[in-house]
């Protein structure tokens, strides 16, 4: 029974992607979108079929060894790329510190507007870093580490709905802009959207998310300690 339960989540995960996949590329608009439509039938069917969370995990574990794999092949694209990598570094650079930069700095700022405490600011900053790297310097900085997945979960979710509309608004389409913004901002998750744009967007959300993650990993103590205390 345990093995029918993890690969009929298995099957609820594939089909849920398959089934948003289909429909996006139907309807192509930033609300279509495959990660938050994946994400509320894998709930949906889950609320409706009585399986728990836990019964869900040991499927969902073995996805999740599948992204180290998914993620060392980003290096394809990015490989193909690398010229355009090579000839624009300094404004990648420059984009990837400015935004992850404001990311941290609007958190920490909004949380105190607000009056959250400080394992709740420090838990916030880290929300456009991949959630492995995020935890770690959560620990570091005494936050807490599972409000801090869930902040990066849910910023992956909205930012990866919220991403391509601000990008149309204010008609951005260079595909290289278009990618370090949905990896500055949604980290794996707006990786993963960017790669359904194109090749070029998803090799250079694929670099911001890296170089935003390292980047915010030396600068987050710090802003931390001077803006919180």
């Amino acid at each position: 029974m345990h093995q029918l339960i993890v690969l009929f989540t298995i099957a609820i995960s594939i089909g849920a992607y398959t089934f948003s996949r289909f429909l996006s590329k139907r309807y192509p608009h930033p609300l279509v979108n495959v990660v938050f439509l994946s994400t509320a039938l894998i709930i949906m069917v889950l609320l409706s079929t009585g399986i728990s969370f836990r019964q869900y995990q040991p499927g969902l574990n073995v996805m999740t060894s599948l992204l180290g794999p998914a993620t060392a092949a980003l290096a394809i694209p990015l490989y193909r790329n690398r010229k355009i990598l090579l000839n624009n570094f300094i404004p990648v650079a420059l984009g990837i510190v400015l935004g992850a930069t404001a990311n941290m700095t609007t958190s920490i700022l909004a949380a105190k507007l607000f009056g959250l405490s400080k394992v709740t600011v420090v838990s916030l900053v880290l929300k456009s870093v991949t959630v492995p790297i995020a935890i770690d310097i959560s620990k570091i900085l005494s936050g807490d580490p599972s409000l801090t997945s869930a902040f990066v979960i849910a910023t992956g979710i909205l930012g990866t709905v919220l991403t391509p509309i601000l990008l149309n608004l204010f008609k951005v389409t260079n595909p290289l802009a278009r990618g370090i913004a949905y990896g500055t901002t949604a980290h794996g998750q707006g990786t993963a959207t960017a790669l359904l744009e194109g090749p070029v967007q998803g090799s250079m959300s694929g670099v911001a998310m890296g170089l935003a993650a390292i980047f915010t990993s030396f600068l987050a103590p710090l802003l931390v300690s001077s803006l919180v205390g």
